[in-house]
């Protein structure tokens, strides 16, 4: 059965797609930490990021680092965090976060509860930076 991020990725399931190439794509968390979360995905499922080949996971860092500057232009903030964890959904992603706190990045703090206005606004401000 397909990941939650596999239907997605194809459309299945709507988001808040901020870029997309023929291998990666990249939307809003509709349960951010912070204005602006982002989660970046590979198309083709893998579980453990670890796991990817060696020049897919080089293709895919490159693509969060694209999408990382575009999120640094559209939302201030100082950094841009990362985090790899994997444990919710099985399916290869990294987490990109507008910082300006260390707390910014506290996957353990309430999350957000943007409204679906809200994410399409900053989704078409990110996505206009790509």
């Amino acid at each position: 059965m397909a990941s939650i991020f596999s239907r997605i990725a194809s459309g299945e399931i709507p988001s808040h797609k901020v870029a997309e190439n023929d291998r990666f794509f990249a939307f809003l968390d509709i349960n951010p930490v912070a204005k602006g979360h982002v989660l970046v995905v590979p198309k083709k499922e893998i579980d453990y990021i670890f796991d990817m080949e060696t020049s897919e996971y080089a293709a895919f860092w490159e693509f969060a680092m694209e999408v990382a500057r575009a999120l640094k232009k559209a939302i201030p903030c100082i950094k841009v965090g990362i985090a790899v964890v994997g444990l919710e959904v099985p399916h290869a992603h990294i987490h990109l976060v507008p910082m300006n706190t260390m707390n910014d990045l506290n996957f353990s703090k309430p999350k957000l509860q943007p409204s679906s206005e809200e994410l399409a606004s900053t989704a078409a401000l990110i996505a206009k930076e790509m």
